[in-house]
């Protein structure tokens, strides 16, 4: 295992006296990020791909390294890898970019981030079929698209991704990772998947940034969503001709800064050891809805993979109630609400969670605080 506290030497930012369990949201960020974003501002800003100088010769080596560190991360090629500004877009992009027909079809579940779902319900305007599964057992083989989370944002809970590959037929399959891709060593090539979507600020990086890999051979049934400066080869006044990928679908200048402290972010995870960081954020998990479910009147949802993230309810008391009082009372942060996942919450039959994640620079005495605090907000439920 990793030292964490070694780790929390590298996020200032805890120095604060907070104790920060909203990594599901949006991760902390250590000075190794940092320093990479500002020595390009600082060193060689300049824009990429295009100047013959030197400061620009350097970002865009650096630019382009970035996106051969995020192909290695989830073993794929660069040539497979999209620059977007976040998983939400990425999802957008696929949806906008397929060729849909009246009658096609969508298959996803009731486990989704609306990111992951209402993308699929706009079409359901133009005449494509949307189905809602309440479970992962059975998909369609003729679908057009599914559209799975690998890992649920609310319950922690793994998708089994790689059985609906092999069951998918010529369905194309997009995988939603923001809430693996932070956690768990990812390969495209196991998964299966034709398209998969992830966010650097959830996993240590900037925000602003994300990444779409599309499959080499699903290149082809999609069209780039934008056109303009960066994505031709060629433009007359009557036509024009698209670069190769995956430059055509990176139009106009792109978040540079974004993708070297992405990049940064990826270097410091591998040094970690991904799968030091699984075991950490999981066993804070367990022990947190361990400890929770001791309490009485709370709520833990959920069974067993928890994957860094527990999500509870007191009894009688707003989860909104809950979360401001942890942070009035201990300085907890924590995230309440829907969780951008309300089909989720029917299904649980609640309006909302009060919801604690664990990340790298966690620690076994800050779940006991949370439980602590917990117990005492109880007493005035």
């Amino acid at each position: 295992m990793f030292d964490v506290r070694r780790v929390r030497e590298d996020f200032p930012i805890l120095k604060n006296g907070f104790i920060y369990l909203d990594s599901a949201a949006s991760s902390l960020t250590p000075e190794q990020v940092l320093q990479a974003e500002l020595d390009y501002y600082r060193n060689f800003r300049a824009n990429i791909h295009r100047g013959l100088y030197k400061p620009s010769i350097q970002a865009s080596e650096a630019f382009d390294d970035a996106r051969e560190k995020l192909a290695r991360f989830i073993n794929a090629s660069k040539d497979e890898i999209v620059f977007t500004k976040s998983t939400t877009e990425g999802i957008n992009l696929v949806a906008n970019a397929l060729d849909w027909k009246q009658g096609d079809s969508v298959e996803t579940t009731l486990f989704e981030h609306h990111s992951n779902l209402l993308p699929w319900l706009r079409l359901s305007k133009r005449g494509v079929k949307v189905n809602i599964r309440e479970d992962y057992s059975s998909f369609s083989k003729s679908s057009k698209l599914i559209a799975v989370g690998h890992a649920s944002n609310v319950l922690g809970s793994v998708a089994p991704v790689e059985r609906i590959a092999r069951e998918k037929g010529d369905s194309l399959l997009l995988v939603d990772a923001a809430q693996s891709a932070p956690h768990f060593s990812l390969d495209v090539k196991k998964l299966g998947c034709d398209f998969l979507v992830f966010s650097a600020h959830k996993m240590l990086g900037p925000t602003g940034i994300g990444v779409l890999y599309i499959k080499r051979d699903a290149q082809k049934t999609v069209n780039s969503p934008f056109l303009g400066g960066g994505t031709i080869r060629a433009v007359t006044a009557e036509d024009y001709e698209l670069t190769h990928f995956p430059e055509s679908w990176e139009a106009g200048t792109p978040n540079i800064a974004g993708a070297i402290g992405f990049g940064a972010a990826v270097d410091y995870l591998k040094k970690l050891g991904m799968g030091n960081v699984h075991a950490h954020s999981k066993k804070l998990a367990e022990k947190a809805a361990k400890e929770l479910r001791e309490i009485n009147c709370v709520t833990v949802y959920g069974e067993k993979e928890f994957n860094g993230i527990v999500s509870f309810n007191v009894k009688s008391m707003p989860a909104h109630d809950v979360a401001a009082m942890l942070d009035e009372s201990a300085r907890i942060c924590v995230r309440s609400g829907h969780h951008c996942a309300m089909p989720l919450m029917k299904k649980l039959g609640c309006n909302g969670t009060a919801r604690a994640s664990f990340y790298v620079y966690n620690t076994e005495e800050e779940v006991e605080k949370l439980a602590s605090a917990v117990k005492d907000v109880v007493q005035l439920a």
